[in-house]
C-alpha cells in the first residue's frame, strides 16, 4: 500500500509539474493546421495605472501573440513587493521603478537585476490637494500635511526632489506622512488624512471628478526625464532566454510606436478592457495628459542621461551615497538591435 501511495503521489507531482509549466503551452492554427509553440512570459507590474497604456496596448493588440508569447499579468503593489516577487521566482520580468535594481545591486547580489527595455520617461504622479486652488503656487504647501508615498520609491524621491527644487524643505517646512501602505494612500486621503496627496492616474483625476480633490500640479513636468518605470529581470534569466526577452522588447516597442502615433482616444479604447471601471472621458484626459508630458516613452531604450538624473534624485533623498554604473545595471543591447 505505501509503495502505491508513494507511485500514486509521484504521479501527481509530474502531472502538476507538467500543467504548471509555462513553455509547454501551444497554439493551434486551424486554418494551416500546424502548432506553434507559445512562451508565456510572468510579468508583475508595480501598480495598475493608465500610465503604462503602452503595456496593455501591447497585449490588446496582440503584439506579444504576434511575437509567440503568452503574458501573464499580475499586480503587485509596490516597488518591494514587486521586486521580492521577482527575486522569489514568482516572475520571469518585473515592471517597476528602476531605483529597485539598485537597491538590489547595493546588497551585493549574486544574480544582479538588469533594465533592459523603458516604459515611461517621467513620474507619473501628481500633485493633489483637498481644497480647489485658483492660483497653486509651491509655497502653499508650507506647514500643509502632506500625504506622500512610500519612503526609497520613485514617487516619494521624485516628489521631495521636486519640493527642494522649489525651495521646500519636506522634512522641515510641512507634516509628512509616509507611513501608509501605497496601495491604501487614496483610500486614507478621501477619508479626510492630509491636506495635499501625490497620486497616479486615473486615481487623481476620478478624485477630481468626484470633489475629492483637485490636481494642481504634475511632479512629472518638474522633474526631468528618469527611468521611471523600466522592464527588468534577473542577469540569469535574460541570458538563459534571450529569444524571449528579443520577443519581448519588440512588443513593446511595435506598443511604443502605436501608442506615439494615435490620439488619447484611440488608445483609451484599446486599453479599457483594463479599466472597466474608470469612464472613458477619465481615461482619454489621463493618456492626452501623459502624452502631453511625454511621459510614455517612444522606445525601449534607456539612455544614460535618465540614468544620471535618476542618481541624482536618489542622492538627493539620501537614497545612496555612491553612483551605480550604468553600464553595470542596465543592458540596452536588446533594445538597439530591436529598434534597428
Amino acid at each position: 500500500m505505501k509503495k502505491l501511495f508513494m507511485l500514486f503521489t509521484i504521479f501527481i507531482v509530474i502531472f502538476s509539474s507538467a500543467a504548471c509549466s509555462s513553455d509547454n503551452s501551444t497554439k493551434v492554427d486551424k486554418d494551416e493546421k500546424k502548432t506553434e509553440k507559445v512562451t508565456t512570459v510572468r510579468l508583475a507590474e508595480v501598480t495598475h495605472s493608465l500610465f503604462y497604456a503602452p503595456l496593455y496596448v501591447a497585449i490588446e493588440k496582440d503584439f506579444f501573440e504576434k511575437q509567440g508569447l503568452k503574458v501573464d499579468l499580475q499586480t503587485t503593489w509596490g516597488g518591494d513587493k514587486t521586486m521580492t516577487t521577482l527575486l522569489s521566482g514568482g516572475a520571469d520580468i518585473a515592471l517597476v521603478g528602476s531605483e529597485t535594481s539598485i537597491y538590489v545591486h547595493n546588497q551585493k547580489a549574486k544574480d544582479p537585476i538588469i533594465n533592459f527595455a523603458q516604459l515611461t520617461q517621467t513620474d507619473g504622479t501628481f500633485l493633489v490637494s483637498r481644497e480647489k486652488l485658483d492660483h497653486f503656487n509651491w509655497s502653499d504647501l508650507n506647514g500643509v500635511t502632506f500625504l506622500g508615498q512610500r519612503t526609497g520609491g520613485m514617487p516619494q524621491m521624485v516628489g521631495e526632489f521636486v519640493l527642494r527644487n522649489h525651495g521646500i524643505d519636506p522634512h522641515k517646512d510641512l507634516k509628512l506622512i509616509q507611513n501608509i501602505d501605497f496601495a491604501n494612500i487614496a483610500n486614507a486621503f478621501a477619508s479626510g488624512t492630509g491636506d495635499f496627496v501625490q497620486l497616479f492616474e486615473p486615481t487623481a483625476s476620478i478624485f477630481e471628478k468626484e470633489g475629492k480633490g483637485f490636481i494642481v500640479a504634475s511632479f512629472g513636468n518638474e522633474s526631468g526625464k528618469v527611468p521611471y518605470t523600466s522592464f527588468m529581470s534577473k542577469e540569469s534569466y535574460i541570458k538563459e532566454n534571450k529569444e524571449t526577452i528579443e520577443k519581448f522588447t519588440k512588443a513593446i516597442y511595435e506598443a511604443q510606436s502605436w501608442v506615439d502615433t494615435h490620439s488619447a482616444q484611440e488608445i483609451a479604447d484599446v486599453v479599457q478592457p483594463f479599466f472597466k471601471e474608470t469612464s472613458n472621458d477619465i481615461s482619454v484626459s489621463v493618456i492626452d495628459r501623459y502624452k502631453t508630458q511625454n511621459s510614455f516613452a517612444t522606445n525601449p531604450i534607456l539612455d544614460k542621461d535618465e540614468w544620471n538624473n535618476l542618481l541624482k534624485i536618489m542622492k538627493d533623498a539620501k537614497a545612496i551615497t555612491e553612483d551605480v554604473p550604468y553600464e553595470a545595471l542596465v543592458d540596452t543591447t536588446i533594445a538597439n538591435k530591436v529598434i534597428k
